[in-house]
């Protein structure tokens, strides 16, 4: 009788093992059950669809890529299948968010090819409350010649023709553009993040740990389906290996508004642990800089009668900086090369050593050291990476000898060395070798005209803050950017990462700058902007004469650029937004509430702040009869106590807004 049940039990067991062998269907869903993947081997090719509760979101969609020597996207089986669940919390070096849980559902597929060749491919899937992600993993299996990936097969079929939120891709000025609002339906090539509205959630599309992998372009095919297409390297090939190779993460963030998307993590949680073992010299910081007189053209970048990088200029920047408490001074136009066709003249050569004429950047860097004020050194590449790379070992190490610990780089040009996209495999791989070699010499780095970020800054923390949209500049020299851009970025190119946006202009109507124009806000707006768009390092970016005798200069020496906690009040893309943080270093919280062409009064509840405490409200509006085209200077300051049962309503005037530091008394 014990044999007979030894022995049935061991059929069922096989039976069971070869049923789970057959099994081509698996579901995968969050912890808290929001959200839910199905992977599915479909006549033999890996396939996938993701459900928000009862909601489609992404049908039945193709996946896998071609190589040169195959086609990893059919004929497939399964090998094994493993499951795995992770919750644990982390603490950010620095951020919006001191700690961050990072909680998921795993799903691991191993597949083997039928095919002659045998070619192995594992697909990993993470279901989180705030979305899903997957990735690919290409292992070593004895491949001798080199590997070319041609092309990825992954397509993301939606449900609903939503509206999507897009900047068009491979473009002269990378991610530069303003925003356009269309059905997904119309799109061609575009950049992510990509933020869709649908009728009851909002989604975006971006992606995580692009570390050795083409960037994701989203390119529309059908209806409303869209495919990942992988910007090329110039020959037309996507990607090029040596060995085994892993993709970056396909995250989608998935909210029933849109405020979700900004409080999400998933993009960070995807990314590897701190590898860095010295961060002495990583700080969130404000600063100030020789920098936007150059765009309004008060000065030139380059040496002549309007230099604007000279010793005595820097004096007296550096004088204005620690006058008023601040740490830090930005100083572009400091080296040679610097011409009034430096722009024009392509794969143009600039010296990382060499003052410029009427610039000593030793007794500049000695003079501000003084005055408690340290120099951001700042490299301009010209996109000429040929040249950067023969000469960043000896420019870092003349940052390191003078004890600079900050570095702005830039990379303006259309493509790297005229022939690389930014966002290709080269770009990707050549922003994390600079990146890497800055730690090496104790360097936090500050990217412009950057590969977009997806996350690094977990992994590296001394990757500061980047570009990567349209910023303050561009309401110096062009059209300028509209009254809704602001109210865009947050939900569109900031789920990314920070931004270095570059606000606090106060004379928005650039007085001393060229005719008909200026920036498209109030000075009460400008303010808003230090809590509404998150970055560790933010500029005052006006002129030091602007801010003089300006009593919202307070706001600006008082706001954080680290925080504790962030959370969305309210917000609808592309027409305002309130957004809260709590000073990481007090019991202090501010608040950002900006507006775009359409004047609104909002009703914002402060119930996010200690229930047992009481504040003093700070508030600095925009001036009764203020609005950007009348008297949009103008900022009234008021306080007030409040307590978490209070309630503030905030009368946002055409492209206003409100700032409030609420201190805890």
């Amino acid at each position: 009788m014990i044999k007979q049940f030894i022995l049935s039990a061991l059929l069922f067991a096989s039976l069971a093992s070869n049923a789970q062998a057959k099994k081509n269907n698996y579901e995968l869903t969050s912890p808290g059950g929001k959200n839910t993947i199905n992977f599915a081997l479909v006549n033999n090719a890996p396939t996938y669809a993701v459900k928000h509760g009862k909601d489609d979101i992404i049908t039945q969609s193709a996946m896998g890529f071609v190589l040169k020597s195959d086609n990893l996207t059919k004929n497939f089986e399964i090998a094994d299948v493993k499951t795995s669940t992770h919750d644990d919390t982390w603490t950010q070096v620095w951020g919006e968010k001191k700690n961050i849980r990072n909680n998921y559902n795993e799903l691991i597929v191993k597949l083997n090819s039928k095919d002659k060749n045998k070619r192995k491919l594992e697909i990993q899937f993470r279901a989180f409350d705030d979305g899903v992600a997957f990735r690919y993993v290409f292992p070593e299996q004895g491949v001798k010649d080199s590997i070319f990936v041609m092309d990825e097969a992954t397509t993301f079929n939606l449900k609903e023709d939503g509206q999507a939120w897009w900047i068009p891709a491979y473009q002269e000025n990378r991610y530069e553009y303003l925003f356009t609002k269309s059905a997904v339906s119309t799109l061609n090539k575009v950049h992510t993040p990509l933020t869709i509205e649908n009728k009851n959630n909002v989604i975006s599309f971006h992606e995580a740990n692009l570390t050795d992998w083409p960037s994701m372009v989203m390119e529309h095919t059908t209806g409303a389906n869209l495919k990942s297409d992988l910007v090329p390297w110039s020959d037309g090939i996507k990607a090029r290996y040596k060995g085994g190779f892993t993709s970056s993460w396909r995250t989608i963030q998935i909210g029933e508004k849109p405020g979700d998307l900004i409080e999400s993590y998933l993009i960070l949680n995807l990314n590897e642990p701190n590898k860095l073992k010295d961060l002495s010299y990583i700080h969130p910081f404000k600063y100030l800089g020789i920098w936007w007189g150059m765009h309004i053209s008060k000065f030139t970048f380059w040496e002549g009668e309007k230099q604007g990088a000279t010793t005595k200029h820097a004096e007296q920047y550096i004088d204005f900086t620690s006058k008023e408490g601040f740490k830090y001074l930005l100083i572009e136009g400091w080296n040679k090369g610097w011409t009034p066709a430096w722009y024009e003249n392509k794969m143009h050569m600039f010296s990382f050593t060499k003052n410029a004429d009427n610039f000593d950047l030793d007794k500049v860097v000695e003079y501000g050291n003084k005055k408690d004020v340290q120099i951001i050194g700042y490299h301009e590449t010209g996109s000429n990476i040929l040249n950067y790379m023969k000469e960043i070992d000896e420019g870092f190490a003349l940052y390191k000898r003078l004890g600079i610990h900050n570095i702005k780089i830039g990379q303006v040009g259309s493509k790297l060395n005229m022939k690389e996209w930014h966002h290709g495999q080269f770009g990707v791989r050549y922003y994390r070798y600079v990146l890497e070699k800055a730690a090496q010499y104790g360097l936090a780095v500050n990217f412009h005209e950057p590969i977009k970020d997806t996350g690094e800054r977990r992994t590296y923390p001394n990757m500061m803050a980047r570009e990567g949209a349209r910023g303050m500049e561009y309401n110096a020299w062009s059209e300028g950017n509209p009254p809704s851009h602001e109210t865009i970025l947050p939900f569109t190119r900031m789920l990314a990462g920070p931004m270095d946006f570059t606000p606090g202009v106060i004379d928005v109507e650039e007085k001393m700058g060229f005719n008909n124009r200026r920036v498209h806000t109030t000075a009460a707006k400008q303010l808003a902007l230090y809590v509404v768009l998150y970055s560790p390092i933010q500029m005052l970016a006006d002129l030091p004469e602007n801010y003089e005798g300006k009593a919202e200069l307070q706001f600006l020496k008082d706001v954080p650029t680290d925080w504790e906690d962030t959370k969305v009040i309210q917000g609808q893309i592309g027409k305002f937004v309130t957004t809260v943080r709590k000073d990481r270093n007090s019991g202090d919280w501010y608040l950002g509430s900006i507006t775009n062409e359409d004047a609104r009064n909002l009703n914002v509840q402060l119930s996010f702040l200690d229930p047992n405490a009481k504040y003093e409200a700070q508030i600095y509006a925009d001036a009764p009869g203020t609005d950007m085209t009348h008297n949009p200077s103008a900022v009234a300051i008021t306080t007030k106590v409040v307590t978490a049962k209070d309630k503030l309503t905030l009368m946002l005037p055409i492209s206003g807004g409100t700032a409030v530091r609420f201190k805890k008394l």
